[in-house]
């Protein structure tokens, strides 16, 4: 049997893509421009938001969204986040570096997002809002989350960095919180190399967002085109603040190639959505042969999975993770381990040992791995996949 190379990720450029590339490299204009603004247009329709804010990237979208609320709401140092136990490490990074606290949360045994039912459990009086992370191309389940959010009026900040395309109950995800972000780095959904969008339906959000992200800058100035004025009162306003700041902020921006490699994206969006599902589906068909080995992906009841990545959990004992992700790697098979949040040496620095507080967290972060699952999978890579699993198996006596 050959062996051969199945990546967690990988992209192609389009020719689109390249073509506009070349058309922003041709017009000289690499920062904010009408490739920017029109990848933010696109992006905000097709997840019914009225704004989106294009960054460098998702963490840098989540970190302004969460700074946008604070200031907005007044919140304090100390405030509580509820987030959950199993996420990529920048969702409570941004919470920490906004000086509020992390509230963690258990996740579901079957599709890995926060478990509603746990939340109510962990609000307390400085809870301030509920940060649910849709997770490998599905989304939260987000009515009960909404319910909770209303009850006890707290903001919803979804981190929808894994799931941009994805519908939940026939909507968008990421168009019912406050905010939401999408991450567009290179692994994800639509990738422009590097990068983010943020998206809300409230005015004076995107508007703190857009400043924030431009170093605090007053908003009478955030494009070259502010500039374009014949009126001699609105080019003094300018004069007097174009270089005015209104907050403590970031350079978040992003560029005019990355937009326009996103638009192409966005442009080429239901090919991506089928290409994705296909292989996520056929890797399910292919791998339920070994179903009373492993835990593969369900998907929620009235909802999409595009499958970003492939979760797998070993429910045999018998099976060592570690001894077996070495052995898919050494044939060509890249993983990566199942998000691990409080065992990280950091974060058992900050809060101490409290992994066990959050047992299905735990048990999945110790038996759990990711594959790919992108578009250029095909079907003779799955068969490849197939067929060393079995082998391994064998190997093991196990089937």
């Amino acid at each position: 049997m050959r062996k051969r190379h199945i990546s967690i990720s990988t992209i192609k450029i389009t020719k689109k893509a390249k073509d506009y590339v070349n058309q922003v490299l041709k017009s000289n204009r690499l920062s904010y421009g009408p490739f920017t603004e029109k990848f933010e247009k696109q992006f905000a329709a097709i997840n019914n938001r009225k704004y989106a804010m294009f960054v460098n990237s998702g963490t840098s979208g989540l970190q302004l969204a969460l700074h946008a609320l604070k200031e907005s709401f007044n919140w304090h140092d100390g405030d509580e986040v509820l987030v959950p136990a199993i996420t990529f490490v920048a969702t409570t990074n941004v919470v920490i570096q906004n000086r509020l606290k992390p509230v963690f949360v258990d996740v579901e045994e079957d599709y890995y997002c926060i478990n509603s039912q746990k939340i109510e459990a962990a609000i307390t009086p400085k809870t301030k809002a509920i940060m649910p992370v849709h997770l490998f191309g599905q989304s939260a389940d987000m009515n009960p989350i909404l319910q909770i959010a209303k009850k006890y009026k707290l903001k919803v900040l979804e981190d929808s960095c894994e799931t941009a395309l994805v519908k939940y109950h026939n909507q968008p995800v990421g168009s019912l919180g406050d905010i939401s972000v999408y991450s567009t780095y290179i692994a994800h959904i639509i990738s422009t190399g590097v990068g983010g969008m943020a998206t809300t339906n409230n005015h004076k959000l995107a508007t703190t967002i857009k400043s924030l992200m431009f170093h605090g800058r007053d908003n009478i100035y955030l494009k070259i085109e502010d500039d374009d004025t014949e009126s001699k009162k609105r080019l003094n306003s300018l004069i007097e603040r174009r270089f005015q700041f209104i907050h403590i902020g970031y350079s978040y921006r992003n560029t005019e190639m990355e937009a326009a490699i996103g638009l192409a994206e966005i442009e080429n969006k239901s090919a991506i959505i089928k290409r994705r599902r296909a292989v996520g589906q056929s890797l399910t068909k292919s791998l339920s042969d070994f179903s009373q080995f492993f835990q593969l992906p369900k998907v929620r009841s009235k909802a999409q999975h595009i499958y970003m990545l492939y979760p797998i959990v070993i429910c045999d004992k018998r099976i060592k993770r570690d001894d077996f992700l070495l052995y898919l790697e050494v044939n060509g098979v890249e993983t990566r381990l199942f998000f691990p949040l409080l065992s990280q040496p950091i974060y058992k620095k900050l809060f101490g040992n409290i992994e066990s507080r959050y047992p299905v967290a735990k048990k999945l972060v110790a038996r759990g791995f990711i594959i790919g699952s992108h578009p250029y999978i095909n079907q003779k890579d799955i068969n490849y996949l197939h067929n060393i699993i079995e082998k391994y198996l064998k190997k093991k006596k196990l089937h």
